[in-house]
């Protein structure tokens, strides 16, 4: 008799959601994990809650107060003079969040009854792991079923050696000690351009440089424009076309060359860099195509549309499998799976995924881009609504920004809604709902929505989608 009926390799927001919700269908369950916090500690949750998107919300927070406070406050009435930021006691509350969090998805092991073990996980058969902790003690453990949720690592390229002292990862970039005077980023996507904000706001003079031609490629483009010019607008200096040739410390600075738009070299110093060029899969140690996992060319171990690999007792959910690297794609491909080791027929839509960006203001979407439905050939309607016509983003202060929401020409179902303004990851949760659902603008259009709110503006949207906007 196995010890476990299932494992699950990583506690991440995949890893760590599946176990749980396998023991509530009353599996006994494991969940294994080797992170360790900066103070050596075990530590649950994975890139997400450690090293991933919470600090780095927590650090966002804390720069926009600082920010606001000094750019904006005076518009309010608010006088504040010599205005400072302690970085060590910025660092310590996002320390305290990530602590408050992980703690907390301890308690929930505790409470659904998910055994932790603590320490490296690696195949021996199918259906039996070696844990080895920290100390190097090594212990076996037998499931019935075993899932691989270890995640991803930040990708490294030769040209930008990571030395965590001057040119370092995200994971480093949540971390320096002091505000640097000039910080350069490679790579202009979320990452990037969350943590460029972040020492923007705190004072640093910041380039960003990103090797494609298009701002946010995947984004609509008139989204991308609005937010490429209001970031740029901030003190973004970012550069398109910019391919990296080399990065090297001399003395306390970093010298990165790179090619401009028209091939030409250029050079700009800067006192720490930021690699931040995206994520590959977490496999290392696993020995999984030891026992047979097909493990693709680019690394991701290779599974069928139920996440079940080619080993019929071993799964794998989330950013190890490829796809969209998203926390909440991991969760609930968790969910899905643990339902369907239920024996419940759970399935997942991948094509109505949210996406947010946390710049300020932020920038959302869900669903299919107006490019992609040119190329695809499939009529529709757009129906845009411009923050500034907010009487709530006006109250607020925050008027950059627009709504545009996209339906079938000839079905009016909502195909995409894509955001740029002030709490756009909170107002795309509707339109997430809406798209679920197969709702279609005049849905949307015909739902009351409270006055005075930013979520008028997607009221507002729908009503353009047939126009009939009322206050734009």
């Amino acid at each position: 008799m196995a010890d476990f009926n299932v494992i699950v390799i990583g506690a991440g927001p995949g890893g760590y959601v599946a176990a749980i919700r396998c023991a509530q269908l009353g599996m006994k369950v494991a969940c294994v994990e080797k992170y360790l916090n900066p103070e050596g500690q075990n530590s649950l949750g994975g890139t997400c809650l450690n090293i991933g998107c919470i600090p780095s919300k927590a650090l966002l927070d804390s720069s926009h107060h600082y920010y606001h406070i000094k750019k904006h406050a005076g518009e309010h009435g608010i006088k504040v003079d010599n205005v400072s930021i302690d970085v060590a006691t910025m660092l310590a509350r996002k320390n305290d969040v990530v602590k408050n969090l992980t703690q907390g998805i301890a308690g929930l092991f505790k409470k659904n009854k998910v055994t932790r073990l603590e320490g490296s996980a690696s195949f021996v058969t199918a259906d039996k792991i070696k844990v080895t902790t920290k100390e190097g003690g090594e212990q076996e453990y037998t499931a019935d079923k075993i899932i691989i949720a270890t995640g991803s690592v930040p990708t490294n390229i030769p040209v930008a050696p990571i030395d965590n002292q001057y040119i370092v990862d995200s994971t480093g970039a949540l971390s320096f000690d002091s505000i640097p005077a000039r910080l350069g980023v490679i790579g202009a996507g979320a990452i990037g351009l969350e943590l460029g904000s972040v020492w923007n706001r705190l004072g640093s003079q910041v380039t960003i440089l990103e090797a494609l031609p298009e701002f946010l490629s995947v984004a609509d483009r008139k989204i991308a424009t609005a937010a490429f010019k209001e970031l740029q607008k901030q003190g973004l200096n970012i550069q398109l076309s910019a391919s990296v040739t080399n990065a090297k410390v001399v003395g306390n600075e970093v010298h990165v060359s790179y090619k401009d738009v028209n091939g030409a070299e250029q050079q700009t110093i800067v006192d720490k860099l930021i690699v931040s060029v995206g994520r590959k899969p977490n496999t290392a140690g696993l020995n999984a195509e030891a026992i047979g996992v097909k493990i693709s060319e680019r690394g991701f171990v290779v599974v069928d549309e139920h996440r079940q690999t080619n080993v019929p007792n071993v799964y794998a959910i989330g950013d190890v499998i490829g796809g969209p690297m998203l926390a909440h794609k991991a969760s609930e491909e968790g969910i899905m799976l643990a339902e369907r080791l239920a024996g419940q027929k759970t399935e997942m839509h991948y094509d109505i995924m949210p996406w947010v960006i946390y710049t300020w203001p932020e920038i959302a979407w869900v669903g299919r881009t107006e490019e992609e439905l040119k190329a695809a050939g499939i009529e529709y309607r757009v129906g845009q609504f411009p923050m500034l016509a907010s009487g709530r983003a006006r109250a607020h202060g925050e008027t950059a920004g627009m709504i545009r929401m996209i339906a079938d020409a000839k079905t009016d179902r909502i195909l995409g809604v894509h955001l740029f303004g002030i709490s756009a990851s909170e107002l795309l949760s509707e339109a997430v709902l809406a798209m679920e659902c197969q709702a279609s603008s005049e849905d949307l259009a015909r739902t009351i929505h409270a006055h005075p709110t930013l979520a008028e503006g997607m009221h507002e949207a729908a009503l353009a989608v047939d126009g009939r906007m009322i206050h734009a």
